[in-house]
């Protein structure tokens, strides 16, 4: 998400990591290897966010959800598994917002 709305030299690292993917499912797709990039939005419960927000950021991250709560670490586990399994083997170059809607793709 930081990459899409300018978050400064992390947003900058973040675009990289997206055109950086694109190239590696070119290199590695005839090889059968699939790249891909799972782009958390608000997940609760993690060493990034370590549960220090002030309320109010947080109550403001989860309304901007069409889901109307936090992720939850399961949530980003459940879609690197699939993405690691057989069924997503036509699914490469690909970033795939996890995110409860907060932010839609194009």
């Amino acid at each position: 998400m930081a990459a899409d709305q300018g978050a400064g030299s992390y947003g900058a690292a973040k675009a990289g990591l997206v055109t950086w993917n694109l190239d590696l499912a070119r290199e590695l797709g005839p090889r059968g290897i699939t790249a891909n990039v799972v782009s958390p939005g608000y997940i609760a419960d993690t060493e990034f966010f370590r549960d220090r927000l002030p309320d109010t950021r947080r109550t403001d991250l989860v309304s901007a959800t069409a889901t109307g709560r936090a992720g939850a670490p399961a949530d980003i586990a459940t879609t690197v598994a699939f993405l690691a399994s057989p069924e997503a083997r036509h699914i490469t170059g690909q970033v795939l917002h996890v995110n409860g809607g907060a932010y839609g793709t194009r």
